[in-house]
């Protein structure tokens, strides 16, 4: 089952225009985030354990180092790469010091791009002029911006610490300039429902994006939700409740944005529940067969154009 044939893939995207299969090394750049150093909060978003997709002891390595290691372990699926900083807030920083692991990660061997992971409200006019720079040097540059839902009861009930007015003015901002702009939402947040996940997606592709990745919500170890878990104050998103969600977004956006996800894992025994989350490809083929089974991408817009596969 094969998801590019119903879903503009980051995978099939690059490979269209690279001519070869072009893959994300991941990055921790030792960085931290105003939710959690104190300049807006301590405790961080609700949902947040970085050690569920991160490994944090590559924090003491070099960039180098660490494109070394994951360079490797991708050499036979891939000679091009996008350098991906993904650990806490990649753009929380004095610019100086962006700049220069930004500079190091794209000049290691075979680098075509940058990937930086980020809060909406953390991406000055400073930093969206440095990424600027790099596109005009002709790296591929994307921003990731977590904005996780366009609804702010549910922003301030996870902590999240920003609104969608922060998404909106730097997602406007950095599109202007030429930084493509990749959205990362949630589903599965307390208290959010079908008219929810259609405000969200319908307000994101409205306001213009190239990019969107989809994460069922995880409840891992160390973060508050767990604590409401564990006291059966909240329920873990079902893999037949997320594909049904999954599907309706990818069908309501449009066929030129480029999924970079459809679903995400985490590791034990940092995650808790769902227990579906540990497996890579159970959702993706779970979305497959329901894109498959009812249409591909943008077969609920307006639009007439749908995504066709070439393959």
């Amino acid at each position: 089952m094969q998801l590019h044939h119903w879903v503009n893939t980051l995978g099939q995207d690059l490979k269209s225009r690279y001519g070869e299969t072009v893959r994300k090394l991941t990055i921790h750049g030792n960085f931290t985030c105003p939710n959690r150093d104190g300049t807006l909060g301590t405790g961080g978003c609700t949902f947040c354990n970085v050690a569920s997709f991160v490994d944090e002891t590559t924090a003491v390595q070099s960039i180098a180092q660490q494109l070394d290691v994951k360079a490797e372990q991708l050499k036979a699926k891939s000679s091009k790469y996008l350098a991906y900083f993904q650990a806490y807030t990649s753009t929380y920083g004095e610019v100086l010091e962006l700049d220069r692991l930004y500079r190091e990660a794209m000049a290691y061997r075979n680098i075509v791009g940058l990937c930086v992971g980020t809060r909406p409200d953390c991406v000055s006019d400073v930093v969206l002029n440095l990424l600027s720079g790099y596109r005009e040097q002709g790296y591929e540059i994307w921003l990731e911006l977590g904005l996780q839902t366009s609804n702010d009861k549910t922003l301030k009930r996870i902590n999240r610490g920003h609104g969608w007015a922060e998404y909106e003015h730097v997602c406007l901002k950095a599109r202007a300039l030429g930084i493509k702009v990749c959205t990362h939402l949630i589903v599965g947040l307390p208290g959010e429902g079908w008219q929810d996940y259609q405000q969200t997606i319908d307000k994101v592709v409205a306001l213009g994006v190239d990019g969107l990745k989809l994460h069922p919500l995880h409840i891992v170890i160390g973060s508050t939700m767990a604590k409401a878990y564990a006291a059966n104050r909240l329920a873990a998103i079902t893999l037949e409740e997320y594909v049904a969600v999954a599907v309706m977004m990818i069908q309501r956006t449009p066929a030129e944005v480029v999924y970079h996800r459809v679903s995400a894992t985490a590791r034990k025994p940092t995650l808790i529940a769902p227990a579906w989350c540990e497996d890579r490809w159970q959702g993706i083929i779970a979305v497959a067969k329901g894109l498959a089974a009812s249409g591909s991408q943008g077969s609920q817009t307006n639009s007439r154009y749908l995504f066709r596969s070439v393959s």
